[in-house]
């Protein structure tokens, strides 16, 4: 399974978000591309331990089951997947350049993950190998969708 511990994948992904600039636009989805920076930034925040959110109710449902889907394979996270509110970005517009050091800087602490236990707000506790596969996923899904 692909993880962002592999340093070979992370750098790879970080020489991808460095291909992306004012002029990238998305494939699909509502956001532009400071919104899909500011949106990577705060998941990492949240997959790194850095800030929390209260579970969601359909996560407390569903959150397990999805999460087996999600990390049962390799497939790629699929198009117009919906976003948690929590990690939505409402302001259209930001200083892009901040944004791409911040996630990159923060992708770049997977090379000596926190060993404390992360609670991703839908999908409930996560074992280090499901933050690994998620967060390359979840990076590789949004790069896809600015065709990088």
């Amino acid at each position: 399974m692909k993880t962002i511990f592999d340093e070979t994948l992370r750098t790879q992904l970080i020489e991808r978000i460095n291909t992306l600039n004012e002029n990238s636009t998305a494939l699909w989805g509502k956001m532009n591309l400071y919104q899909m920076l500011k949106h990577c930034r705060v998941y990492e925040e949240m997959m790194l331990g850095k800030n929390q959110y209260q579970r969601v109710f359909l996560g407390r449902l569903f959150g397990k089951m999805a999460l087996k889907e999600f990390t049962q394979d390799d497939n790629q996270i699929k198009q117009k997947t919906p976003t948690l509110s929590q990690l939505k970005v409402k302001e259209k517009s930001g200083d892009i350049e901040s944004e791409r050091k911040k996630w990159i800087d923060l992708l770049n602490e997977y090379a000596n993950p926190p060993e404390h236990e992360i609670v991703h707000s839908f999908f409930g506790k996560l074992s280090y190998e499901q933050v690994g596969q998620l967060v390359y996923k979840h990076t590789d899904h949004h790069l896809r969708q600015f065709n990088s």
